[in-house]
């Protein structure tokens, strides 16, 4: 006989009594309060009867009807109990169930309830109308090099990916449920062997104690579970490339993906790693590193070059040579304002271009910025607001920012520029200084999944540099990054690996 069950207890546990078709309608009713959208459907025969239990709007009818429904019809000698219609089903995903909220949970994720009355317990049958658009090149990282292809919404299909880029045995996948209400699926993600097991066993934890109703995506589930939440710097990578993810997984880090979300979460990731691009593993070494050394030359001259031109117009003339003296006076003649009040007005300016033009359609978006940041900037200097040299200065700014392959650490880069513009007005150089040596200290403090944040500068570590700083010859990397604390550190034998030989030797 048929039974609710609640908490961990099993079959065998459970005490028989009767629960007929009209008593589990008003059960699973009194559970789901959907209205219309939930469905019931009851086959008779011979005095039996046989309900199906669905949600109309995640059910795919189709499979319902040629998968279950007419497989159990055309069998008109099957006795109906849950281990005859188990048999007669054509379907893997095939579950017996006899506790309440598990059915409830199983009605919500698109599957059938099955039920034949006067059984002890019931079958969920997945049927669901999978809703998820194709593969598609990504649009946020893009590429010239390497596979383009771009994570979806499906879980299922994100696994399935990752699956055909890493074909190996090792590779684990275990299943997670985040959100007390929304009950998002999730899977964790790593190759046994090479992911050291305490990252996998924080990663677990962090969000096993995530006590939240709903997680909308993989960057607020990262937002989550990093250690510090009220820093502007990013501690855990998000990415739509599963190629990325595979390159991660292989030097022995762990990721997260979250149904429903395009982007893939994974750690640890030190403050360099933000400045890698997955192009560098397919260009040449040498090209590689030379763009690699570009990005981060931009990003320090990104912040450093508006507050210096503050902190020297405002208190260090005396660095400026001559020539160029002159043209900074004949440039600011007309200005009326103070260079932070100039530089701060410009700042605000080319981030509302920016904001405005990732919000508008894609081709207006590229006009808006181009046509607005022309016109602005020539009116704003006919009208002595500022000067030709700031704006050259802004513009140079901007640009560096936008070299970061992170499109996180490049926001973080742009909110810093604001505090040291204001502390190179009020202090000048010191000012800079300051607020430098206040990012290092607070760069030193932050971990990622308990891994020191500015690795391999602290602790420091000479060999890690060719995954950070460096690019060296493929060859040459025979090992794993220590930052990640890989159990196999070797991924080839170097000796051998240096070998050349040609085909006639």
């Amino acid at each position: 006989m048929f039974k609710w069950l609640s908490g961990k207890k099993t079959l065998e546990t459970s005490k028989a009594h009767s629960l007929d078709i009209e008593e589990l309608q008003e059960e699973i009713k009194g559970e789901l309060n959907v209205g219309s959208d939930l469905a019931f459907r009851t086959l008779k025969r011979n005095g039996e009867r046989l309900i199906f239990c669905l949600m109309k709007s995640l059910v795919d009818t189709k499979k319902l009807d040629e998968l279950v429904i007419a497989s159990i019809q055309r069998n008109r000698d099957l006795e109906w109990t849950c281990e005859s219609i188990v048999k007669v089903l054509p379907m893997i995903d095939v579950t017996a169930i006899n506790q309440l909220n598990e059915v409830v949970e199983g009605i919500n994720e698109g599957k059938v309830y099955i039920y034949a009355e006067g059984q002890p317990y019931g079958i969920l049958a997945n049927v669901s109308k999978i809703v998820q658009r194709g593969l598609e090149k990504a649009e946020t990282e893009s590429l010239v090099y390497g596979p383009k292809i771009s994570f979806t919404e499906s879980l299922q299909g994100n696994i399935n990916i990752l699956r055909n880029n890493i074909k190996d045995e090792d590779l684990c996948t275990e299943d997670l449920v985040i959100g007390k209400r929304s009950k998002t699926k999730a899977m964790i993600v790593y190759i046994k062997g090479i992911a050291d097991e305490e990252n996998v066993n924080t990663f677990k934890q962090r969000l096993a104690d995530l006590n939240v109703d709903y997680v909308p995506g993989s960057t607020v589930l990262g937002q989550y579970i990093e250690s510090n939440s009220w820093t502007v710097f990013p501690q855990l990578m998000t990415t739509e490339l599963p190629d990325r993810v595979s390159i991660a997984l292989y030097r022995g880090k762990v990721a997260v993906l979250l149904d429903r979300s395009p982007d893939a979460l994974y750690g640890p990731t030190p403050f360099f790693t933000f400045f890698e691009s997955t192009e560098d593993v397919y260009m040449r070494w040498n090209m590689g590193l030379f763009l690699r050394m570009l990005r981060l030359l931009a990003t320090f001259l990104s912040v450093l070059l508006t507050p210096a031109y503050v902190a020297v117009l405002t208190y260090h003339y005396e660095v400026i040579p001559s020539p160029l003296l002159l043209s900074l006076g004949e440039s600011r003649a007309r200005v009326p304002f103070p260079p932070v009040f100039e530089a701060f007005l410009l700042e605000f300016v080319i981030e509302l271009l920016r904001e405005a033009g990732a919000r508008l359609p894609t081709k207006v978006g590229q006009t808006m910025g181009i046509v607005g940041g022309i016109v602005i900037g020539q009116a704003a200097v006919e009208a002595g607001f500022t000067s030709n040299i700031l704006i050259i200065i802004i513009a140079l700014s901007a640009l560096g920012s936008f070299t970061t392959p992170s499109y996180l650490m490049g926001t973080a880069i742009r909110v810093l520029r604001f505090p040291l513009i204001l502390l190179a007005g009020l202090w000048g150089g010191i000012g800079i200084m300051v607020a430098f040596c206040f990012i290092a200290i607070h760069l030193l403090r932050l971990d990622t999944l308990g891994r020191p944040y500015l690795s391999p500068v602290y602790p420091l570590r000479f060999k890690d540099f060719g995954y950070s700083f460096f690019k060296i010859p493929p060859q040459y990397l025979s090992y794993r990054p220590l930052t990640n604390r890989p159990e196999d550190y070797k991924r080839f034998p170097k000796k051998k690996a240096k070998q050349k030989k040609d085909v006639d030797e």
